[in-house]
């Protein structure tokens, strides 16, 4: 799908999400704050995301640090999301029962 570009909303959203680093996580509205935007914008730009993995949508939460969503299925019951908890444990995120832990939360410059 080429490369995330352009100035549109999404490409702003991708550009943030792209500096999140492996091992954190940023939330719907902490993004939504860094760019000027809504966290509802922001989610809708994610789940139209064609280029994952190399946007990393996967490191996007709810802002209470529960996972939320993951391709287009919600619950931490969903398929999806346990998918979305397995990458996030495996570059080193760290959980407290359903919540992330403060301290792998991603603070934008």
């Amino acid at each position: 799908a080429g490369e995330p570009g352009g100035q549109g909303h999404a490409a702003k959203v991708y550009a943030a999400c792209k500096q999140i680093p492996r091992g954190q996580v940023s939330t719907y509205g902490r993004i939504a704050c860094f760019l000027g935007s809504s966290p509802r914008a922001v989610g809708q730009a994610l789940r139209r995301n064609p280029y994952a993995p190399h946007v990393p949508c996967h490191r996007v939460v709810s802002s209470d640090l529960t996972l939320g969503g993951f391709s287009w299925e919600v619950g931490s019951s969903s398929i999806k999301v346990k998918k979305k908890r397995e990458m996030l444990v495996e570059e080193g995120v760290k959980f407290n029962g359903d919540r992330i832990c403060v301290e792998c939360v991603y603070e934008f410059p």
